[in-house]
């Protein structure tokens, strides 16, 4: 089968042979994958990578051997894979797992290619309403609304997002949804422009200092070290700081300033499928206009290219059908 491949920083079309899914897996074809910037990231070195990139997916089941109630379904899928035994396991915390592979980015192929093998237990059925292009953004919907799971936010709650690219934009809207006053700071005209369309109060980054409304949440998405320091001047003593992003590097903090505060920081990382699904079928996020455009499989390497240009927004990728 046709894949993408990752490997000293440099992306190729390859031929490998079609995976074989193992108990309790399914075969499933791709139909359509998504350009992340944690996908940008490997390719530029933040961390170690050879192999198939990718795990935002939509795609159709083709076998499942020990599960055929599956086979045919349209489904898309979560990227952690666990180990099912260790004690995080056993609390039901499978996304930290001590002995986690993770779909695309750590010890398991990804989604740029034709055929990927995953868990049975990882997937879930698109609902008939539900386009390919609108499932695909599943896995960034849900890791926005993880944000729900675990801040108690409140209608009204003053909110910010910081970074106003792909992931920020569904933040943006999951907040919209919760009954939040959302600000963001966006200097992209682009950006600025689907925000205004969701009631969002847009920013400009050098506005942030003369600001007088101090944050109950802030909610940082850049991807930089700088976007934790935006983030701290702008959160209300007492508030809550949330960072949806990872960088590669080590950030400058004043834990100090955290404490007298009383600063609460949150890691947010990956969330829930079903409910991802459910915004989606029922109209409440709309992640259709930030679709720039859908690059064919054997042309990858210029997807990548198309997502690192400033202020893009989300680049597809389709492999054969």
């Amino acid at each position: 089968m046709q894949c993408l491949w990752l490997e000293n920083q440099q992306l190729t079309i390859r031929e490998v042979p079609v995976p074989q899914p193992a108990a309790g897996d399914a075969l499933v074809r791709v139909r359509l994958a998504g350009v992340c910037g944690t996908d940008l990231a490997l390719l530029s070195g933040a961390r170690p990578y050879c192999g198939i990139p990718g795990h935002e997916f939509v795609g159709e089941v083709m076998s499942a051997p020990t599960d055929r109630h599956w086979e045919g379904r349209r489904v898309v899928g979560e990227i952690t894979i666990p180990c099912r035994d260790c004690p995080a396991c056993a609390a039901g915390r499978t996304s930290h797992c001590a002995h986690r592979s993770v779909l695309g980015i750590s010890n398991h192929p990804g989604v740029f290619a034709e055929l990927i093998t995953l868990p049975v237990d990882n997937l879930h059925t698109v609902p008939e309403g539900v386009s390919d292009d609108q499932a695909v953004f599943t896995e960034p919907l849900a890791a926005a609304l993880r944000i729900t799971e675990q801040v108690a936010l409140a209608p009204g709650d003053q909110v910010l997002v910081i970074g106003s690219g792909r992931l920020g934009q569904l933040i943006a809207q999951v907040l919209v949804n919760a009954g939040c006053r959302v600000h963001a700071l966006a200097k992209y005209p682009v950006q600025r422009n689907a925000l205004r369309e969701r009631s969002v109060k847009l920013l400009l980054p050098e506005e942030l200092t003369t600001v007088t409304t101090s944050f109950d949440v802030v909610v940082e998405a850049t991807g930089s070290s700088a976007g934790f320091a935006e983030a701290r001047r702008a959160v209300r003593p007492g508030g809550t700081i949330v960072l949806n992003s990872t960088f590669n590097g080590t950030a400058q903090v004043d834990l100090s300033s955290l404490v007298v505060d009383e600063i609460t920081v949150i890691g947010s990382r990956c969330g829930p499928f079903d409910e991802a699904l459910d915004l989606l079928a029922d109209g409440k996020v709309d992640p259709l206009p930030m679709i720039e455009t859908t690059y064919p499989l054997q042309n990858a390497a210029l997807a990548f290219d198309h997502a690192r240009r400033p202020a893009c927004f989300k680049v597809l990728i389709r492999p054969p059908q």
